[in-house]
């Protein structure tokens, strides 16, 4: 498999829980309807941390409309709080890369140090 490689940001929900609870990845629609699919109920994101597994549900009406396409897990708010990326000014969230190692899963990758 060729090395597919997304360009997402973070997202939160505007509560910013302590828990990470309300925090996500938005991903582009091209790269939603491209990479993903709705039959597979849930994808494995791998946070870059240990037993950083964070099994995510796109099998949601919400995730597969044009203005919610959210990949929402609590592990991936606690991880941006912990690299100090919980908070971010309005309109600038931080800039993050799923690289597919599978059908269904992908790696998490910080991209707020890359150009």
């Amino acid at each position: 498999m060729a090395s597919v490689e997304l360009a997402v940001t973070a997202w939160n929900n505007g509560k910013h829980h302590a828990s990470g609870a309300g925090y996500g990845l938005r991903v582009s629609i091209a790269d939603r309807d491209k990479h993903m699919k709705r039959e597979w109920g849930s994808i494995d994101l791998y946070l870059p941390v240990p037993d950083g597994l964070a099994k995510v549900n796109i099998d949601k009406p919400s995730f597969w409309t044009d203005s919610c396409r959210e990949l929402i897990h609590h592990q991936i708010g606690a991880w941006l709080i912990h690299q100090r990326k919980g908070h971010w000014p309005k309109g600038s969230p931080p800039k993050i890369k799923l690289v597919q190692r599978g059908e269904r899963a992908f790696d998490v990758r910080p991209a707020w140090n890359s150009p």
